[in-house]
């Protein structure tokens, strides 16, 4: 089932407890990113999930988007093209630790994720050099990262009483705009098997109720924006005041 605008805290609860483990938690969500790729435009276009190994405590079994955490050595990358300025302001938010550095770090973060777990590795065919451990497959490969093309299609900040706690922005890409697909996957192992779904039968899979959600709100956006444009207003979902909410940016 899908959240949507106005639930209550109950309501949520119900939903994600099959999600995420309930419980006190941090106050504070990590930053987090997630890369959905796209394979064609508009309705027909189909999407990259991978399923998490059964045996994993954080969503055991169901199946995501390539993505994880935000390091900040993400930020300290040298990149072939940055964000577009309309979507690097979507990327960080607002408030004061609101910054193009944070949204850089969260953007690559997402490219680096999409290749750790699925073997993706966007950006451009160029030289590439880097001190950086998690970036080094990409100078091996030849693929210096870009940011010109990910395109924001949401955020959702997971409500208070979780074990785990993430403020992730969904940020999208074409798979045209992937330089290197290696075949066996991505060396994390984190997924163990990679699917490019219909978005429809995407929606029937065992997803999170959050990324059930991402995929409506994408759906209903490319249906009016098959080439996902730059600085169209796109979501974010969190917890205010008991209940669950939805406001464009």
């Amino acid at each position: 089932m899908a959240l949507s605008d106005g639930m209550s805290r109950a309501e949520v609860d119900r939903i994600e407890a099959k999600d995420f483990a309930l419980g006190i938690g941090p106050l504070r969500p990590r930053n987090a990113a997630t890369l959905i790729l796209l394979d064609g435009h508009g309705s027909t276009a189909r999407i990259l999930l991978g399923r998490r190994h059964r045996g994993h405590a954080f969503m055991p079994g169901k199946f995501v988007f390539p993505g994880g955490r935000t390091d900040l050595s993400d930020g300290r990358v040298a990149v072939a093209a940055p964000l577009h300025p309309q979507e690097e302001s979507r990327i960080a938010g607002s408030g004061y630790r609101a910054t193009s550095a944070l949204a850089q770090a969260v953007a690559l973060s997402a490219i680096r994720e999409a290749y750790e777990e699925a073997g993706m590795l966007l950006g451009r065919a160029e030289v590439f050099q880097t001190a950086i451990t998690a970036w080094r497959d990409f100078a091996a490969q030849g693929v210096k990262p870009a940011l010109d093309r990910l395109r924001f299609v949401g955020r959702a900040i997971t409500p208070p009483g979780r074990v785990r706690r993430f403020d992730t922005r969904f940020l999208a890409a074409f798979r045209h705009d992937v330089v290197v697909e290696l075949p066996g996957g991505g060396p994390s192992g984190e997924l163990e098997e990679l699917v490019w779904l219909p978005i429809d039968e995407a929606k029937r899979a065992d997803v999170p109720a959050i990324t059930l959600t991402m995929l409506d709100e994408l759906q209903r956006r490319l249906a009016d924006d098959p080439e996902l444009k730059p600085g169209v207003p796109a979501p974010i979902y969190r917890m205010h005041r008991s209940r669950f909410v939805r406001h464009l940016v």
